[in-house]
Protein backbone atom coordinates (compact mmCIF):
# COMPACT_ATOMS: atom_id res chain seq x y z
CA UNK A 1 0.00 0.00 0.00
CA UNK A 2 1.27 3.40 -0.93
CA UNK A 3 2.01 5.73 1.99
CA UNK A 4 0.20 8.82 0.69
CA UNK A 5 1.31 11.05 3.55
CA UNK A 6 4.93 10.22 2.75
CA UNK A 7 4.34 10.87 -0.95
CA UNK A 8 2.81 14.24 -0.18
CA UNK A 9 5.74 15.22 2.03
CA UNK A 10 8.29 14.22 -0.62
CA UNK A 11 6.45 16.12 -3.34
CA UNK A 12 6.23 19.27 -1.26
CA UNK A 13 9.93 19.09 -0.44
CA UNK A 14 10.95 18.63 -4.07
CA UNK A 15 9.07 21.55 -5.54
CA UNK A 16 9.01 23.84 -2.44
CA UNK A 17 5.29 24.49 -2.74
CA UNK A 18 3.73 27.60 -1.25
CA UNK A 19 0.78 26.50 0.89
CA UNK A 20 -1.06 29.76 0.30
CA UNK A 21 -1.06 29.05 -3.44
CA UNK A 22 -2.76 25.71 -2.92
CA UNK A 23 -6.04 26.82 -1.44
CA UNK A 24 -8.87 24.93 -3.12
CA UNK A 25 -10.82 28.13 -3.68
CA UNK A 26 -8.02 29.47 -5.91
CA UNK A 27 -7.68 26.48 -8.21
CA UNK A 28 -10.15 25.44 -10.87
CA UNK A 29 -8.27 22.59 -12.55
CA UNK A 30 -5.96 19.84 -11.36
CA UNK A 31 -4.36 17.82 -14.15
CA UNK A 32 -3.01 14.53 -12.80
CA UNK A 33 -0.77 12.65 -15.21
CA UNK A 34 0.79 9.24 -14.55
CA UNK A 35 4.16 8.84 -16.27
CA UNK A 36 6.85 6.20 -16.46
CA UNK A 37 10.10 6.04 -18.47
CA UNK A 38 9.51 9.15 -20.60
CA UNK A 39 12.83 10.96 -20.27
CA UNK A 40 12.96 11.78 -24.00
CA UNK A 41 9.41 13.12 -24.14
CA UNK A 42 8.47 14.48 -20.74
CA UNK A 43 9.60 18.07 -21.33
CA UNK A 44 7.71 18.46 -24.61
CA UNK A 45 4.73 16.69 -23.10
CA UNK A 46 4.64 19.00 -20.09
CA UNK A 47 5.10 22.24 -22.05
CA UNK A 48 2.33 21.37 -24.54
CA UNK A 49 -0.06 20.58 -21.66
CA UNK A 50 0.91 23.80 -19.91
CA UNK A 51 0.14 25.89 -23.01
CA UNK A 52 -3.24 24.21 -23.38
CA UNK A 53 -4.19 24.88 -19.76
CA UNK A 54 -2.96 28.48 -20.06
CA UNK A 55 -5.35 28.99 -22.96
CA UNK A 56 -8.34 27.97 -20.82
CA UNK A 57 -7.90 31.12 -18.75
CA UNK A 58 -8.52 29.13 -15.58
CA UNK A 59 -6.29 28.63 -12.57
CA UNK A 60 -4.67 25.23 -12.59
CA UNK A 61 -1.99 22.91 -11.31
CA UNK A 62 -0.22 20.01 -12.99
CA UNK A 63 0.64 16.96 -10.90
CA UNK A 64 3.05 14.50 -12.52
CA UNK A 65 3.16 11.12 -10.82
CA UNK A 66 6.29 9.17 -11.69
CA UNK A 67 5.59 5.47 -11.22
CA UNK A 68 9.19 4.60 -10.32
CA UNK A 69 10.79 5.22 -13.71
CA UNK A 70 14.12 3.45 -14.16
CA UNK A 71 15.50 6.14 -16.47
CA UNK A 72 16.06 9.90 -15.96
CA UNK A 73 12.40 10.90 -16.20
CA UNK A 74 12.11 12.11 -12.61
CA UNK A 75 15.36 14.08 -12.75
CA UNK A 76 14.04 16.06 -15.71
CA UNK A 77 10.73 16.57 -13.93
CA UNK A 78 12.53 18.06 -10.92
CA UNK A 79 14.34 20.56 -13.17
CA UNK A 80 11.03 21.59 -14.77
CA UNK A 81 9.35 22.01 -11.38
CA UNK A 82 12.00 24.47 -10.16
CA UNK A 83 10.79 27.01 -12.70
CA UNK A 84 7.05 26.48 -12.29
CA UNK A 85 5.19 26.69 -8.98
CA UNK A 86 2.13 25.18 -10.63
CA UNK A 87 3.95 21.92 -11.33
CA UNK A 88 3.99 19.40 -8.48
CA UNK A 89 5.66 16.01 -8.44
CA UNK A 90 5.12 12.64 -6.85
CA UNK A 91 7.67 9.85 -7.12
CA UNK A 92 6.72 6.28 -6.25
CA UNK A 93 9.33 4.10 -4.54
CA UNK A 94 8.46 1.19 -6.85
CA UNK A 95 6.00 0.64 -9.72
CA UNK A 96 2.65 0.54 -7.93
CA UNK A 97 0.56 1.00 -11.08
CA UNK A 98 -1.84 3.58 -12.47
CA UNK A 99 -4.45 3.10 -9.76
CA UNK A 100 -2.01 4.12 -7.04
CA UNK A 101 -0.76 7.00 -9.21
CA UNK A 102 -4.30 8.31 -9.50
CA UNK A 103 -4.97 7.92 -5.77
CA UNK A 104 -1.74 9.68 -4.78
CA UNK A 105 -2.29 12.49 -7.28
CA UNK A 106 -5.88 13.04 -6.22
CA UNK A 107 -4.94 13.22 -2.54
CA UNK A 108 -2.40 15.94 -3.35
CA UNK A 109 -4.61 17.90 -5.77
CA UNK A 110 -6.63 21.00 -4.94
CA UNK A 111 -8.58 21.67 -8.15
CA UNK A 112 -12.36 21.76 -8.46
CA UNK A 113 -12.14 19.97 -11.82
CA UNK A 114 -9.96 16.88 -12.14
CA UNK A 115 -8.23 15.79 -15.34
CA UNK A 116 -6.61 12.36 -15.22
CA UNK A 117 -4.90 10.20 -17.80
CA UNK A 118 -1.81 8.08 -18.20
CA UNK A 119 0.91 9.37 -20.50
CA UNK A 120 1.41 5.89 -21.99
CA UNK A 121 -2.02 6.20 -23.65
CA UNK A 122 -0.73 9.30 -25.53
CA UNK A 123 -3.96 11.30 -25.78
CA UNK A 124 -3.93 14.58 -27.70
CA UNK A 125 -4.08 17.09 -24.83
CA UNK A 126 -5.26 19.82 -27.22
CA UNK A 127 -8.72 18.28 -27.07
CA UNK A 128 -9.03 18.41 -23.28
CA UNK A 129 -10.76 21.84 -23.26
CA UNK A 130 -13.73 20.21 -25.00
CA UNK A 131 -13.96 17.81 -22.06
CA UNK A 132 -14.11 20.74 -19.64
CA UNK A 133 -16.88 22.32 -21.72
CA UNK A 134 -18.94 19.16 -21.27
CA UNK A 135 -18.75 19.67 -17.52
CA UNK A 136 -20.02 23.23 -18.00
CA UNK A 137 -22.93 21.77 -19.97
CA UNK A 138 -24.07 19.83 -16.92
CA UNK A 139 -22.32 16.48 -17.26
CA UNK A 140 -20.61 15.05 -14.20
CA UNK A 141 -18.04 12.78 -15.84
CA UNK A 142 -16.48 12.92 -19.31
CA UNK A 143 -14.78 9.72 -20.48
CA UNK A 144 -12.17 9.76 -23.24
CA UNK A 145 -12.85 7.62 -26.31
CA UNK A 146 -9.57 7.02 -28.14
CA UNK A 147 -10.50 7.67 -31.76
CA UNK A 148 -8.60 7.30 -33.99
CA UNK A 149 -6.27 4.90 -32.19
CA UNK A 150 -2.57 4.42 -32.88
CA UNK A 151 -1.66 1.61 -30.48
CA UNK A 152 -0.90 -1.93 -31.71
CA UNK A 153 -3.68 -4.01 -33.22
CA UNK A 154 -3.50 -6.64 -30.48
CA UNK A 155 -4.16 -3.94 -27.87
CA UNK A 156 -7.17 -2.68 -29.81
CA UNK A 157 -8.66 -6.15 -30.26
CA UNK A 158 -8.35 -7.04 -26.58
CA UNK A 159 -9.58 -3.58 -25.55
CA UNK A 160 -12.70 -3.90 -27.71
CA UNK A 161 -13.47 -7.32 -26.26
CA UNK A 162 -13.00 -5.95 -22.74
CA UNK A 163 -15.23 -2.94 -23.40
CA UNK A 164 -17.90 -5.19 -24.94
CA UNK A 165 -18.04 -7.33 -21.79
CA UNK A 166 -18.17 -4.29 -19.49
CA UNK A 167 -20.92 -2.73 -21.63
CA UNK A 168 -23.07 -5.87 -21.50
CA UNK A 169 -22.65 -6.27 -17.75
CA UNK A 170 -23.16 -2.61 -16.83
CA UNK A 171 -25.36 -1.20 -19.65
CA UNK A 172 -23.06 1.80 -19.70
CA UNK A 173 -23.00 2.18 -23.51
CA UNK A 174 -19.43 3.48 -23.69
CA UNK A 175 -16.95 2.57 -26.43
CA UNK A 176 -13.75 2.91 -24.41
CA UNK A 177 -14.40 2.60 -20.68
CA UNK A 178 -10.80 1.49 -20.03
CA UNK A 179 -9.13 4.35 -21.91
CA UNK A 180 -7.66 5.71 -18.67
CA UNK A 181 -8.76 9.25 -19.66
CA UNK A 182 -11.45 11.16 -17.82
CA UNK A 183 -12.41 14.63 -16.64
CA UNK A 184 -14.75 15.16 -13.72
CA UNK A 185 -15.48 17.30 -10.69
CA UNK A 186 -13.87 16.75 -7.32
CA UNK A 187 -17.18 16.25 -5.54
CA UNK A 188 -17.99 13.35 -7.86
CA UNK A 189 -14.81 11.49 -6.91
CA UNK A 190 -15.35 12.32 -3.24
CA UNK A 191 -18.63 10.38 -3.38
CA UNK A 192 -17.19 7.28 -5.07
CA UNK A 193 -15.58 4.40 -3.20
CA UNK A 194 -12.47 3.72 -5.30
CA UNK A 195 -9.62 1.44 -4.30
CA UNK A 196 -7.30 -1.14 -5.83
CA UNK A 197 -7.69 -1.18 -9.61
CA UNK A 198 -11.22 0.19 -9.60
CA UNK A 199 -10.19 3.55 -11.08
CA UNK A 200 -10.64 1.91 -14.49
CA UNK A 201 -14.30 1.45 -13.63
CA UNK A 202 -15.03 4.94 -12.35
CA UNK A 203 -17.66 5.39 -15.14
CA UNK A 204 -19.48 2.22 -14.01
CA UNK A 205 -19.42 3.22 -10.34
CA UNK A 206 -20.45 6.80 -11.15
CA UNK A 207 -23.37 5.61 -13.26
CA UNK A 208 -24.70 3.52 -10.37
CA UNK A 209 -24.58 6.66 -8.22
CA UNK A 210 -26.77 8.51 -10.72
CA UNK A 211 -24.17 10.84 -12.24
CA UNK A 212 -24.50 12.03 -15.83
CA UNK A 213 -21.78 10.49 -17.99
CA UNK A 214 -20.81 11.36 -21.54
CA UNK A 215 -18.14 10.10 -23.91
CA UNK A 216 -15.87 12.43 -25.88
CA UNK A 217 -13.55 11.41 -28.70
CA UNK A 218 -9.86 12.15 -28.29
CA UNK A 219 -7.09 11.45 -30.77
CA UNK A 220 -4.38 9.01 -29.79
CA UNK A 221 -0.99 10.34 -30.88
CA UNK A 222 1.52 8.11 -32.61
CA UNK A 223 4.48 6.76 -30.68
CA UNK A 224 5.78 3.66 -28.97
CA UNK A 225 3.31 1.49 -27.06
CA UNK A 226 3.61 -1.58 -24.90
CA UNK A 227 1.78 -4.58 -26.32
CA UNK A 228 -0.75 -6.20 -24.03
CA UNK A 229 0.34 -9.82 -24.30
CA UNK A 230 -0.03 -10.79 -20.65
CA UNK A 231 -3.12 -12.89 -19.94
CA UNK A 232 -2.81 -12.26 -16.19
CA UNK A 233 -3.42 -8.53 -16.73
CA UNK A 234 -6.79 -9.16 -18.37
CA UNK A 235 -7.70 -11.85 -15.87
CA UNK A 236 -7.26 -9.27 -13.11
CA UNK A 237 -9.43 -6.85 -15.03
CA UNK A 238 -12.16 -9.47 -15.40
CA UNK A 239 -12.06 -10.07 -11.66
CA UNK A 240 -12.29 -6.31 -11.16
CA UNK A 241 -15.40 -6.27 -13.37
CA UNK A 242 -17.04 -8.89 -11.15
CA UNK A 243 -16.03 -6.87 -8.10
CA UNK A 244 -17.58 -3.69 -9.50
CA UNK A 245 -20.82 -5.41 -10.49
CA UNK A 246 -21.08 -7.05 -7.09
CA UNK A 247 -20.30 -3.86 -5.13
CA UNK A 248 -22.64 -1.64 -7.17
CA UNK A 249 -25.60 -4.04 -7.09
CA UNK A 250 -25.25 -6.21 -4.01
CA UNK A 251 -23.14 -4.29 -1.50
CA UNK A 252 -25.97 -4.38 1.07
CA UNK A 253 -27.64 -7.63 -0.01
CA UNK A 254 -24.99 -10.28 -0.72
CA UNK A 255 -27.51 -13.06 -0.08
CA UNK A 256 -29.39 -11.97 -3.23
CA UNK A 257 -26.29 -12.70 -5.33
CA UNK A 258 -24.69 -15.65 -3.54
CA UNK A 259 -27.99 -17.09 -2.41
CA UNK A 260 -29.42 -17.03 -5.94
CA UNK A 261 -26.43 -18.84 -7.45
CA UNK A 262 -26.18 -21.18 -4.46
CA UNK A 263 -29.87 -21.94 -4.66
CA UNK A 264 -29.62 -22.92 -8.34
CA UNK A 265 -26.64 -25.20 -7.69
CA UNK A 266 -28.33 -26.74 -4.66
CA UNK A 267 -31.53 -27.48 -6.58
CA UNK A 268 -29.67 -28.99 -9.55
CA UNK A 269 -27.44 -31.07 -7.27
CA UNK A 270 -30.43 -32.17 -5.21
CA UNK A 271 -32.36 -33.27 -8.29
CA UNK A 272 -29.38 -35.31 -9.54
CA UNK A 273 -28.90 -36.97 -6.17
CA UNK A 274 -32.61 -37.63 -5.78
CA UNK A 275 -32.73 -39.23 -9.22
CA UNK A 276 -29.80 -41.48 -8.36
CA UNK A 277 -31.37 -42.36 -5.01
CA UNK A 278 -34.55 -43.68 -6.61
CA UNK A 279 -32.52 -45.24 -9.40
CA UNK A 280 -30.70 -47.35 -6.82
CA UNK A 281 -33.70 -48.00 -4.53
CA UNK A 282 -35.85 -49.24 -7.41
CA UNK A 283 -33.08 -51.61 -8.46
CA UNK A 284 -32.26 -50.21 -11.88
CA UNK A 285 -28.56 -50.64 -11.23
CA UNK A 286 -25.54 -49.58 -9.23
CA UNK A 287 -24.60 -45.91 -8.79
CA UNK A 288 -21.19 -46.41 -7.18
CA UNK A 289 -18.41 -44.61 -9.04
CA UNK A 290 -20.73 -42.92 -11.52
CA UNK A 291 -19.58 -39.39 -12.56
CA UNK A 292 -23.18 -38.18 -12.22
CA UNK A 293 -23.12 -39.04 -8.51
CA UNK A 294 -19.94 -37.02 -8.00
CA UNK A 295 -21.39 -34.11 -9.97
CA UNK A 296 -24.60 -34.08 -7.93
CA UNK A 297 -22.74 -34.21 -4.63
CA UNK A 298 -20.33 -31.47 -5.74
CA UNK A 299 -23.12 -29.13 -6.86
CA UNK A 300 -25.02 -29.73 -3.65
CA UNK A 301 -22.01 -28.96 -1.45
CA UNK A 302 -21.01 -25.85 -3.44
CA UNK A 303 -24.59 -24.58 -3.43
CA UNK A 304 -24.93 -24.92 0.34
CA UNK A 305 -21.55 -23.22 0.83
CA UNK A 306 -22.57 -20.24 -1.34
CA UNK A 307 -25.80 -19.81 0.59
CA UNK A 308 -23.85 -19.96 3.85
CA UNK A 309 -21.39 -17.34 2.53
CA UNK A 310 -24.32 -15.11 1.60
CA UNK A 311 -25.76 -15.42 5.12
CA UNK A 312 -22.37 -14.63 6.66
CA UNK A 313 -22.15 -11.61 4.36
CA UNK A 314 -25.59 -10.50 5.52
CA UNK A 315 -24.46 -10.68 9.15
CA UNK A 316 -21.38 -8.59 8.35
CA UNK A 317 -23.50 -6.04 6.49
CA UNK A 318 -25.97 -5.94 9.39
CA UNK A 319 -23.09 -5.05 11.71
CA UNK A 320 -21.56 -2.38 9.45
CA UNK A 321 -24.56 -1.20 7.41
CA UNK A 322 -24.22 2.33 8.75
CA UNK A 323 -20.79 2.68 7.10
CA UNK A 324 -22.00 1.64 3.64
CA UNK A 325 -23.60 4.29 1.44
CA UNK A 326 -25.49 3.09 -1.63
CA UNK A 327 -27.23 6.36 -2.44
CA UNK A 328 -26.17 9.84 -3.54
CA UNK A 329 -28.22 12.96 -2.78
CA UNK A 330 -28.18 15.75 -5.38
CA UNK A 331 -30.13 18.39 -3.47
CA UNK A 332 -32.10 18.97 -0.27
CA UNK A 333 -34.66 21.72 0.17
CA UNK A 334 -35.97 22.50 3.63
Amino acid sequence: MVNLMELKTVAQKEVKMDDTAREKSLLEISAIIAVRNMENEIEEYYHSLKLILDDTGKSYEIILVDDASDDHTYGKMVKMAKGDKRLHLIKMRSPFGESSAFEAGFKLSCGEHIIFYTARVRPNAKQLPSFLKKLDEGYDLVVGWRSPRSDPGINQIISRAFNFIVDKLSNLNLHDVNSGIFVTRRDVLDNLQIYGGLNRFIPVIAQKQGYKIVEEKIEQLKGSFEKSWFLSEYLRRMLDILTVIFLTKYSKKPIHFLGFLGGILTVVGGIIDLYLFFYRILGFGSIAGRPLLLLGALLLVIGVQMIAMGLIGEMIIFTHAGDIKEYNIEEILE
